[in-house]
C-alpha cells in the first residue's frame, strides 16, 4: 500500500516537473520611482495614476519592467536506434520476459459448475440415528 502512494506520489511530482521546466511566462512589475506599485504574472499591471501628471511633464518618475522567465525549449528525444547494441539487446532481452511474465493461465474448465445437487426433504443421518464417531 504504502509502495503505492509513493509511486504515484513521485509519478506525479516528474510529471509536474516536466510540465513546469518547459513553461515560459512573463513577470510585469510597475514602479513609481524606486517603489514597486504591482507586480503581476498573468494579468496586466496596475499603473499608480501617475500618467495624466507625466504627461504634462517631460521628466517621467514611472517605469515599467519585464522579467522573461523562459522555460526549456530543447527536450532530448532518443530513439532505439540511438542506443549502441548491447542496450539494444538488453532492452529487447527484458521487454520480451517482462512481457511473458505477464502470461494469463490457461482457462480452466469445471466440469460440475452447472450441476445443481438434489433437494434434501430431511437429514437421514438425524433420522435413523446413525452417526460416525
Amino acid at each position: 500500500m504504502i509502495k503505492q502512494i509513493l509511486h504515484k506520489s513521485f509519478s506525479a511530482f516528474l510529471a509536474l516537473l516536466v510540465v513546469f521546466s518547459t513553461v515560459s511566462f512573463t513577470v510585469e512589475k510597475h514602479y513609481c520611482g524606486d517603489v514597486l506599485i504591482d507586480a503581476s504574472v498573468f494579468s496586466e499591471v496596475e499603473k499608480c495614476g501617475m500618467e495624466a501628471i507625466e504627461k504634462l511633464q517631460k521628466k517621467s518618475c514611472c517605469k515599467d519592467e519585464l522579467d522573461f522567465v523562459k522555460g526549456q525549449d530543447e527536450l532530448k528525444f532518443s530513439s532505439f536506434e540511438d542506443l549502441n547494441f548491447e542496450q539494444q539487446q538488453f532492452t529487447l532481452a527484458f521487454a520480451k520476459t517482462y512481457l511473458n511474465g505477464f502470461e494469463s493461465l490457461p482457462k480452466q474448465i469445471i466440469p460440475h459448475k452447472d450441476y445443481s445437487p438434489p433437494n434434501l426433504v430431511a437429514d437421514i443421518q438425524v433420522l435413523d440415528q446413525v452417526f460416525l464417531i
